[in-house]
């Protein structure tokens, strides 16, 4: 058999909570939720570095970031990897890429040049930008931007639908990549009919969000849905489109998100923290019709670099020698488990929204089927039971009922580090190595409150 079609749909800030087949009581994502019932459920899958650039880099090179060097945003990768699409292009792959790169590191508004986008031979992209009703991209070679029509999504979706319609060669397999931004804030702009659907005061909080926290995340979360609710319809039309032109039979479609959003949880805000708002995705893959749909749900935790082996197994592309992930296919296949001893979490460096200032800490972590452990530099360490307390509402790092369970959580967490040739050094020295500047607070700050902690 031909290797298979891979149509890879991921947004921005799309926690794996708020979906209808997830049990969110609010949003609508009728799309998605039909497609969970013919789809593998990786129901633990984490963004591991839950935050836009270091995810992308080990997405699209299978790498830890210690090794691509992208440790925080709008930086570029140091390593030279054989990357995702050059390990498509090489098996014979169509490989096309639209809407949001945020890897390049030049600058969020420049051109982004062919040898720069690794490996991805049609292009229709742009570094960065949030504002979805006038967002520009370039154009295969044309470095001057041009603007999607409305709302960029749907018409990043109408461009996705139209390379499917005939941009490659008669039974060539091809893989296409769409990147959404939305729904990344800002939440109030998603189109009026999908914002319609939402009102604040109608919205439903989790436990784990406190009454302080409560109206803010309310109004956030209604303008979020409207976004999810948004990019459900355009996902549905891709399915439609699979259909109509009898591709559904050869494609492996895969949808998943960067990383999550707290949206108050812990009356905490955005990415970056090590809770399961922040680093649980979605990740639902439906295999071609002809190898028989079997929806069930996979517990492994499938971390960000573990996507581009697991994806290039399920396809039959060799794996590169320069990817650090694991092979999942395996478990999304149904055959055995696969069990590398959880997934890595890791923030080097607070930056942006989330600083020292708010609390925030670098830390490691690991997230198993069933526990979170993190460790955090100047901060309490924090182990989770999230199948009796989803809402990770009980600390129990100093529990002594705990204190086995926290010790060979240590333990595997200290392999993992190992593994990944990571000391847990301070967030500034890491950024020092990788030439980041410190912030304009100059690194007296950073040093000082390194003294400190």
């Amino acid at each position: 058999m031909k290797n298979p079609n891979l149509l890879f749909v991921f947004a921005d800030q799309w926690r794996a909570q708020a979906c209808g087949y997830a049990g969110d009581p609010n949003v609508r994502t009728p799309a998605l939720d039909a497609f969970a019932g013919e789809s593998v459920n990786a129901a633990n899958a984490v963004s591991g570095w839950p935050v836009c650039s270091p995810y992308r880099a080990s997405l699209l090179t299978g790498q830890y970031p210690l090794t691509h060097g992208m440790v925080v945003n709008d930086m570029s990768i140091v390593s030279r990897p054989v990357s995702f699409a050059d390990a498509l292009n090489a098996a014979g792959y169509d490989t096309a890429y639209i809407g949001k790169w945020h890897i390049d590191g030049h600058g969020r508004t420049r051109y982004v040049p062919p040898e720069r986008r690794l490996g991805f031979r049609h292009w229709l992209g742009y570094e960065c930008t949030h504002d979805y009703a006038r967002s520009p991209y370039y154009a295969g070679e044309d470095e001057k931007p041009r603007l999607w029509p409305g709302y960029d999504a749907d018409a990043q979706t109408e461009a996705a639908a139209a390379h499917l319609r005939g941009s490659r060669r008669p039974g060539q397999p091809f893989a296409l990549f769409l990147s959404w931004g939305p729904p990344h804030n800002p939440y109030e702009t998603a189109p009026e009919p999908f914002r319609a659907m939402y009102r604040p005061d109608a919205v439903r909080l989790a436990p784990n969000v406190p009454a302080e926290a409560a109206e803010p995340a309310r109004k956030d979360l209604a303008g979020y849905y409207a976004h999810c609710s948004a990019l459900d319809a355009c996902f549905g039309r891709l399915l439609a489109l699979l259909d109509q032109l009898q591709l559904a039979e050869d494609t492996v479609v895969v949808f998943t998100s960067d990383h999550g959003d707290m949206h108050g949880a812990h009356g905490l805000r955005r990415k970056q923290w090590p809770y399961d708002e922040s680093i649980r995705v979605p990740f639902l893959l439906r295999w071609p019709a002809k190898l028989g749909r079997a929806p069930r749900t996979v517990p492994a935790p499938i971390n960000s670099l573990d996507v581009m082996p697991s994806l290039l197994s399920l396809c039959g592309v060799p794996v590169p020698d320069t990817v650090e992930g694991t092979d999942f296919a395996p478990a999304l296949r149904g055959e055995h488990a696969v069990d590398d001893g959880g997934a890595l979490l890791a923030s080097f460096f607070p930056f942006h929204e989330i600083t020292y200032a708010s609390g925030a800490r670098d830390y490691r972590g690991l997230r198993t089927e069933r526990h979170t452990f993190v460790r955090q530099r100047g901060g309490p360490a924090l182990l989770f039971d999230n199948e009796t307390d989803p809402g990770q509402m009980r600390n129990l790092a100093e529990d002594p009922a705990a204190a086995s369970l926290r010790a060979r959580l240590e333990a595997a967490l200290d392999r993992k580090l190992a593994r990944h040739r990571d000391a847990f050094e301070p967030g500034w020295r890491i950024l020092r190595r990788f030439n980041v500047p410190l912030t304009p607070l100059g690194d007296d700050v950073y040093h000082s409150w390194e003294a400190q902690a």
